[in-house]
């Protein structure tokens, strides 16, 4: 009857948005189960409330991330590197072009600074980390929800189970007690 204590975030369109199971407010993030026999809508406030439920840490998805990022970081460092390369060599012909025309080499020098220029400027907005707000928010998809509510939402399933087998015994005929037969005294 019961069901393990992990939930998984799902997120609906904001036209199917529906009360908060706790504070009735419109929310568009649903709890469910990962057999979804149990679900209900929870807004982003009380999944960051301690006293209502804690993240799960999905150590595969943590370590595949960690790995890509370093990935990343390897790439921009080489990307960097064929940089500077490529442009100790457009200095080295730039040398010798010197001497052959000057008025190319002031247009060059130009083109270069803006060029290093632009790469400053991406260099700064690339480097600057994301929101760790955000980095949290994709990370905590899976949770746990402490003791007594996740017994409240078992007591419900309970619940509605009897319900549903009381509902089942009235509508069968043959679970209420059959007319005496016998002649009264």
């Amino acid at each position: 009857m019961s069901f393990p204590n992990i939930w998984h975030l799902r997120r609906v369109g904001v036209g199917a948005s529906k009360a908060c199971w706790i504070c009735f407010k419109p929310t568009s993030e649903v709890l469910i189960t990962p057999d979804n026999k149990d679900f209900f809508y929870i807004c982003a406030g009380h999944l960051k409330d301690p006293g209502f439920c804690s993240p799960t840490v999905d150590e595969a998805a943590v370590a595949k991330k960690k790995k890509r990022e370093e990935m990343e970081r390897e790439i921009e460092l080489l990307k960097r590197a064929y940089a500077e390369k490529q442009a100790k060599k457009e200095a080295n012909a730039k040398q010798k072009d010197k001497d052959k025309d000057k008025d190319r080499d002031k247009d060059r020098e130009k083109v270069e600074e803006r060029r290093a220029g632009e790469a400053i400027s991406k260099d700064k907005t690339g480097s600057e980390p994301d929101d760790p707000a955000a980095l949290d928010e994709d990370a905590a998809r899976i949770f746990a929800l402490h003791k007594n509510f996740y017994q409240m939402r078992i007591d419900r399933l309970r619940n509605v189970e009897i319900a549903r087998r009381n509902r089942d015994r009235l509508k069968n005929p043959t679970t209420f007690p059959s007319v005496p037969a016998g002649e009264l005294e």
